[in-house]
Formats: structure tokens, C-alpha cells, sequence
């Protein structure tokens, strides 16, 4: 049985997991300002939650294309009240989306469960602080940074270049002794890839997911999809569950995405459909399978 180990808790991972979104930032791309204050994302968090999110992600700091860097300061006075609130209420395991060293070891000590890092350890004392805790890890490749990605990213081969720099970040984490069952990757759809190298990676995800680590694939209403589809982000629901059922297909673990109920439902029906009716009463629609 494939698991998730995240500071004693365990997740199954024979069945694929959602982490919902919670964006406590004024310029998020889809959400930004729908969930700035507190109040607005606790309630949003708890909402994901009782719609069956396995783990909700919770991030202070814009990454949209352009986006601005804030001080460690106002990350944390954002997110904490949220981690704080959620930790303490919610069944879902809890994460925080950062690429700082010194906004995880707060979040760390305020019990989240796992760390979002965009820049795989960019920051090297980023992992110590995770293997210290027990906590897992999500190591996401971006080429570039959050200003500069889309600036014309280029690649010889995005697939095995993406798989190469993860398999050299997931060596990093080890090294400095995350255990391999918290290490999850990510190949950073919409992270320094033009619309072809997206499509490229999901089409060709199973030589990632082969790689021996959970795959977290988050496309969830990302602008690759507006401009196959010709839609705006308020309308890219239905090609973020196509592109969830692609990667599952594929072999993909984890869904990062902001419309939780609808995604469990369409992984209850891919479910159903790879597993010839095998799936039994609970399918992928459960709620999470979580242990102390």
C-alpha cells in the first residue's frame, strides 16, 4: 500500500486525494481578495474540508506570473490566524504553501502537517526544519521564478528535464533527512512552461509518476486551459476535471485544486471506471483515510 506519512498521521494513498486551495492573498490569480481576511478564509478551509479535501494548502504569498514578494512578516500575519483555526478544528491534514525557511518553522511549530515548497528547497534550510517535524514535503519544479517564469521558458525535453531536477531535489530532502513516504513531487504545471509544455507533461505523466514518488498535479483553472478552451478562469472547471482525469489516468496521487466537491466526484466516477466496479462503497468520493 502506497502512503503519505505527515507528523504521525497516514495517508492511503491507493486512493487518489484532494488538497484544497486557500489563497490568504489579495492577487491570487483566480481567488485573490475572495479570502484575504481571516474570518473569510476559515470559513472557506472548513467549507473544503466538509466538502472531503485531504489536505488544505494554505499560502500568504502570491506565485501568479509577476507576482510581488512580501516580507516573512506579513506572510506569516496572514496565514497564521488560518493555520491556527483550521489546525485546531479541521479532520484534513494541513499545509502551508511556502518556499521560506523561516515562515515553515513558525507554521511547523503551529502544527501544520506538510510543507508546499514551489522552489524545491531553494532555501537550504528548508529541509532540516521539515525532517526535525516529521512533516512531508511537496518539491514542485519552476523554471525561473514566480517574475520570471513566462518569460519565453525553454526546454530540450520538458518531461525528462522536469524529472531529472525533481529525482536531484527529492536526493536533497533525503539528504537532509525528510523520509522518502513525505516526499511528494510536483512538475509545476504553469510554472515556467508555455501552453505546449503543459499538455506535454500531462500527456506524458506516467514517466513522472514512475519516478517512485506521489505525484501532485495542480491545474486547477490555470491559464493553459483558458487559452486551449478560449475561456476565462471563471469558466475553466470543465477542463480542470479533464485535465484531473488525464492525470490520474496517468498515475498522479494528489489534486491541488480550488473546486473541491467537484473534483471528488470526478475521481469517484475515474475510479469506478479503472477499477472495473471494483472500487467498493467508499470509491474516491470518501472522506479521508487519516490516522494517528
Amino acid at each position: 500500500m502506497a502512503v503519505l506519512r505527515l507528523r504521525g498521521r497516514v495517508i492511503d494513498l491507493d486512493e487518489p486525494r484532494v488538497m484544497g486551495i486557500v489563497n490568504v492573498t489579495p492577487d491570487s490569480f483566480y481567488d485573490g481578495g475572495r479570502f484575504h481576511e481571516a474570518g473569510a478564509a476559515v470559513e472557506h478551509a472548513r467549507r473544503l474540508a466538509a466538502q472531503g479535501a485531504d489536505i488544505i494548502d494554505i499560502g500568504g504569498m502570491s506565485s501568479r506570473p509577476g507576482a510581488a514578494e512580501i516580507s516573512v512578516a506579513e506572510e506569516l500575519r496572514r496565514v497564521l490566524p488560518v493555520v491556527d483555526a483550521v489546525v485546531e478544528t479541521a479532520t484534513a491534514a494541513v499545509s502551508v504553501d511556502t518556499c521560506r525557511a523561516e515562515t515553515a518553522r513558525v507554521a511547523l511549530e503551529h502544527g501544520v502537517h506538510m510543507v508546499n515548497d514551489i522552489t524545491a528547497l531553494a532555501d537550504p534550510l528548508l529541509g532540516r526544519l521539515v525532517a526535525d517535524a516529521g512533516a512531508g514535503l511537496v518539491l514542485m519544479h519552476m523554471q525561473g521564478t514566480p517574475a520570471t517564469m513566462q518569460v519565453a521558458p525553454h526546454y530540450e525535453d520538458v518531461v525528462a528535464e522536469v524529472g531529472r531536477y525533481l529525482i536531484e531535489r527529492a536526493g536533497r530532502a533525503r539528504a537532509a533527512g525528510v523520509a522518502p513516504e513525505a516526499i511528494v513531487i510536483d512538475p509545476g504545471i504553469g510554472f515556467g512552461k508555455t501552453v505546449a509544455h503543459n499538455l506535454q507533461l500531462l500527456r506524458r505523466l506516467a514517466e513522472l509518476a514512475a519516478l517512485g514518488y506521489p505525484v501532485l498535479v495542480g491545474t486547477s483553472r490555470k491559464s493553459f486551459i483558458g487559452k486551449v478552451l478560449g475561456v476565462e478562469a471563471e469558466d475553466r472547471l470543465v477542463g480542470s476535471l479533464a485535465s484531473v482525469v488525464v492525470a490520474r489516468l496517468a498515475g498522479a496521487s494528489l489534486f491541488r485544486v480550488h473546486d473541491v466537491a467537484e473534483t471528488r466526484q470526478v475521481l469517484a466516477m475515474t475510479e469506478a471506471v479503472r477499477r472495473g466496479g471494483r472500487a467498493g462503497a467508499r470509491g474516491a468520493g470518501a472522506t479521508q483515510a487519516l490516522t494517528g
